[in-house]
């Protein structure tokens, strides 16, 4: 076995594949840039070796440094994760020519299956079902316009070396595939240092459904079932879990057994995923292969008790598979939601900075089931504009999916994150959403659910009401607290009553708390009670409280006359008064947010690239304006109404942050 593994990566994957490593008995090297000089995976691996600046074309993705940082440790074996050089196979020429283990496919698997041009003709010529498209290089917009209308929109515009969802668009008309083919391109080459687009028609209503296979050098070749990842945002996946609820055993066999049989057609050796468009009468079509580790890869590992990153390390080491199809079982349900530096409230741009605070939920049992918290950040580090906005990747598994669904969402009201917008609220509404407890999703979900984009959750009066009744109760106990603060004038005694009015979501409950030593009963004005219980002291962030003895976990921030509450998505400021001060917060004027319909502002921090307008142009409703580059991605922002431009505050190359004002309109 290898002594040591240098792993080409950063963040969450660098810091997973260090703890198989770690609990194989094998030392691990680090490589960083200068934004990462602070990074968690340069903390827990034994060394780390310095490689250039913070973009990843000049540290990351460039093959000489990490060859140097190789000979410089003395690594035997090189672990690549996902991105930057994963699917590389001049990357793993050059290893293979200085003796160095790819802890991968070979280099004659990558170059066939890592580019989806080849691998598609490849899927072809085996006989898997391919989605209809163009599989040749296409050269240039007007091309891409011609063929899009030969294959009939809507169609998919992708890098032929993409990944992660990178350099890809989905196009509806000529124009929006003009625009996309250049986006697409221009990621592509930033990215992946590979700006070949291809293009395919694009199946409306489809499910995302891939297959896991394991094969070693020794001709063995076995799938772990699937991983259903339909919902998806901007063709980036959101949420993935094992199995499918959609494909019944016959149509999973199939699955299982042509991804095993392509796999074995190109030799490959090492951890693969064959990804596959399954529409409403379970027909599949091959869309690619992905020849390194998933990012969803957890799921798969809890269902069948395999740690694939172990697995890889040992068929590289020239080892044969020790698990045969018939050892592999489908034990329980597992569910996983990215957690990413991205605003739900600004449409999901990305959000940067510095985590002021991040409290995952311990690991381990949490009811019925099991968290796994796999990340790459600390509390104090920085969300860096130069990578991935990923921050965790939050798992729970149980044995059922009904109680999967229900550990995670206890798990995602636990994990406190502030300093930066971050998408828990939205997979917390995703995880209450009919459709996804339903097991009825497509890829569409997003786009048809949430078609005006997240606005936060609303919770009905279920949901309402216990929030209601915990807010009184915590009151009540802060209010215990208040009584007590010394130095206070022997005739200014402060009493605590039991009668109070809680607003939330626009409504106003009239409560009484009767409190006694195990809790509260909360008596609201229509003759309903909730029992709360549950300890919580004023100042702590998370309450941990039960009502009618139904867990409820809460996010808690002190404001004036009560607090900010956060639960399953919600975000509400929960006013807790007494009914003098109620009748009188009814008087108060309310302010008014300041006009910005005449501004384009920056939605994010990132990099302007490209003006499309001047001043004095007349613009229309839905046109292009700008161009802004923020972690890898283009962002095209579009006028929202007919105007003119009467002012432009930035041109291409400035670096803006959010809601500066890019151009003014008359």
């Amino acid at each position: 076995m290898f002594d040591k593994i240098l792993i080409a990566n950063r963040g969450e994957i660098a810091c997973r594949v260090i703890k198989t490593a770690r609990k194989m008995g094998i030392k691990t090297v680090a490589v960083y840039s200068d934004a990462d000089r602070n990074a968690l995976h340069v903390e827990m691996a034994d060394e780390a070796v310095h490689i250039g600046p913070p973009p990843a074309n000049q540290s990351y993705i460039v093959i000489d440094k990490i060859m140097e940082a190789i000979k410089t440790s003395g690594a035997q074996a090189v672990h690549p994760g996902y991105g930057f050089l994963s699917e590389n196979a001049k990357f793993a020429q050059a290893l293979e020519a200085a003796g160095v283990a790819f802890v991968g496919p070979p280099v004659g698997a990558i170059e066939k299956m890592g580019d989806k041009i080849t691998s598609k003709k490849i899927a072809k010529e085996a006989g898997v079902s391919t989605v209809p498209g163009y599989m040749g290089l296409i050269e240039d917009a007007d091309e891409a316009v011609k063929i899009s209308g030969e294959i009939g929109y809507p169609v998919m515009i992708k890098a032929s070396a993409g990944g992660g969802g990178k350099g890809m668009r989905i196009a509806w008309n000529d124009e929006e595939a003009r625009e996309g083919f250049q986006s697409s391109k221009n990621e592509a080459a930033s990215s992946f240092g590979d700006d070949r687009i291809f293009i395919e028609k694009f199946v409306t209503q489809p499910r995302h459904i891939e297959i896991q296979v394991l094969c070693d050098s020794h001709g063995n070749g076995i799938y772990l079932n699937e991983r259903e990842c339909s919902i998806q945002r901007r063709n980036q996946k959101v949420v993935e879990e094992a199995p499918s609820p959609f494909l019944d055993e016959a149509t999973r066999k199939a699955m299982g057994e042509q991804a095993v049989a392509l796999a074995k057609a190109v030799d490959y050796a090492s951890a693969g995923t064959v990804e596959f468009i399954v529409d409403g009468e379970r027909n599949f079509y091959f869309l690619e292969m992905n020849t390194r580790l998933q990012v969803e890869h957890p799921v798969t590992e809890l269902i069948t008790g395999v740690d694939l990153v172990e697995q890889m390390i040992r068929i590289a080491n020239g080892e044969a598979l020790s698990i045969t199809q018939d050892d592999v079982k489908i034990d329980g349900w597992a569910i996983e939601n990215r957690l990413y530096a991205e605003d739900p409230y600004r449409n999901f741009l990305p959000s940067i900075g510095r985590l002021t605070r991040y409290r995952p939920p311990a690991e381990g049992e949490l009811g019925e089931g099991v968290v796994r918290n796999d990340t790459g950040v600390y509390e104090g580090g920085e969300i860096s504009m130069y990578y991935d906005p990923m921050i965790a990747k939050l798992c729970t598994w149980a044995p059922t999916r009904a109680q999967a669904i229900e550990t995670m969402r206890r798990a995602l009201d636990s994990f406190e994150v502030e300093g930066i917008g971050h998408n828990l609220p939205f997979v917390a509404a995703v995880m209450d959403h009919p459709k996804f407890i339903s097991g009825d999703m497509t890829t569409a979900f997003i786009a048809e659910e949430y078609p005006e984009g997240f606005e936060g959750v609303t919770l009905d009066d279920g949901q309402l009401k216990p929030v209601a009744a915990a807010a009184a109760a915590m009151n009540r106990v802060a209010e215990i607290r208040r009584t007590r603060v010394s130095g206070r004038l022997d005739n200014h005694e402060r009493r605590v009553g039991s009668d109070w009015v809680v607003g939330l979501q626009g409504q106003d409950f009239a409560v009484t708390v009767e409190a006694d030593q195990g809790g509260s009963t909360v008596r609201f004005e229509d003759g309903t009670t909730h029992r709360v219980e549950g300890a919580w002291t004023p100042g702590d962030s998370l309450a941990h409280m039960t009502v009618d003895g139904a867990a409820l976990v809460l996010k808690v921030d002190k404001i004036v006359q009560g607090f900010r509450l956060r639960t399953r998505g919600a975000d509400m400021k929960v006013h807790v008064r007494s009914p003098r001060q109620a009748e009188l917060a009814k008087l108060m004027p309310e302010k008014l947010p300041p006009d910005t319909s005449k501004l384009l502002l920056c939605p994010m921090p990132g990099l302007i690239v490209k003006v499309n307008v001047a001043e004095g142009d007349e613009v229309q409703e839905g046109q292009a304006l700008c161009t802004v580059e923020a972690m890898k991605m283009e962002n095209i922002l579009r006028a929202e109404r007919r105007g003119v431009v009467s002012k432009i505050n930035a041109g291409a190359g400035d670096s803006l942050a959010v809601d500066d004002v890019i151009m003014e309109f008359e």
